[in-house]
């Protein structure tokens, strides 16, 4: 049966259950690696950035800046969701969302203090963070720590420290509700040359590169900045909600446009390899599967409402 993936802000119950299984996934430690199970998504998630198609830094990675981008954090958001049922004993349990986009419609200085930054949910802004469940002032092993991260040349290194973020501090505002709906309304999911420049893709805007930058997801990035910045963002707990968010509105466009294809196909040239549609997403797991295997998940999850982005 498909589990429902809820507002973090508007339920408790639900939000209680995330921050609980952030903490048990962070006190998994593997003795071999030092890393815990939640450290282990940080260092999947930068290896896929730093996995170049082509080989070239500045362009395409395994997944982001192309089609792949939906596909791949679909892919992390499930395996992560999994391990959060697992760890809370509770294979009913749905990964919430955090509807940024409604956030966005605030004024700027309320959308500092909305609900996802209180004590009970993600908590608020610092280096590091002093308030809520993932504060830790002092890197006390027994809290949250960050113990993995990325240098200035975007390699992992190790860590040992509390959790930062600077929220509004670079960009002041988040994307708009009417924002997400333009996006969900644009009828192609991507177009050659599978980049970085079309402003009239779905994947692209979602995405934030166009037309606008920093847009959408991108946005949420930079709007919260600290750990949420660098390609070792998923360090933040409020990387899944945004991600989640962000697969909302493709599950928005694909109500909306349920014939539409995803794009490239099969047959696009080798140099999209990990973006096209048999491809085998890039994992550090065994028995990763096809981007195509991402495309329909109805039988997994479902969200309680799409009704804002439409």
């Amino acid at each position: 049966m498909a589990v429902t993936r809820k507002d973090i802000a508007t339920d408790a119950a639900v939000r209680a259950k995330y921050v609980d299984g952030v903490l048990r996934l962070k006190r998994e430690i593997n003795p071999q690696s030092g890393l815990s199970t939640y450290d282990a998504l940080v260092v999947w998630h930068v290896r896929a950035m730093m996995k170049m198609t082509p080989p070239t830094q500045g362009s395409r990675n395994a997944a982001h800046r192309g089609p792949v981008f939906l596909p791949w954090h679909r892919y992390l958001l499930m395996v992560y969701e999994q391990q959060l049922q697992r760890v809370l004993q509770d294979d009913s349990f749905g990964l919430p969302y955090w509807a940024w986009n409604r956030d966005g419609d605030l004024p700027p200085d309320q959308q500092t203090r909305a609900p996802v930054w209180s004590a009970d949910c993600m908590g608020g802004s610092g280096d590091p963070v002093t308030t809520g469940p993932f504060a830790n002032p002092n890197a006390n092993p027994d809290k949250f720590i960050v113990r993995v991260e990325t240098n200035s040349m975007g390699q992992l290194v190790a860590a040992s420290r509390g959790l930062a973020r600077n929220i509004a501090g670079d960009i002041s505002t988040l994307p708009t509700t009417a924002q997400a709906r333009a996006a969900v309304n644009l009828d192609a999911y991507d177009e050659p040359h599978w980049g970085v420049d079309s402003s009239t893709t779905l994947r692209n805007v979602v995405e934030g590169w166009q037309p606008d930058p920093p847009g959408m997801h991108n946005r949420v990035h930079v709007w919260i900045g600290g750990d949420m910045a660098p390609a070792s963002s998923p360090n933040d707990p409020v990387f899944f909600l945004n991600h989640c968010n962000v697969d909302r509105l493709w599950a928005a466009w694909r109500r909306k446009y349920p014939n539409a294809r995803y794009l490239p196909g099969a047959n696009a040239p080798a140099s999209l390899k990990f973006h096209r549609l048999n491809d085998v997403l890039f994992s550090v797991f065994s028995n990763a599967p096809k981007v195509s295997d991402m495309i329909d998940i109805a039988d997994v999850y479902v969200y309680d409402t799409l009704a804002d982005v439409l």
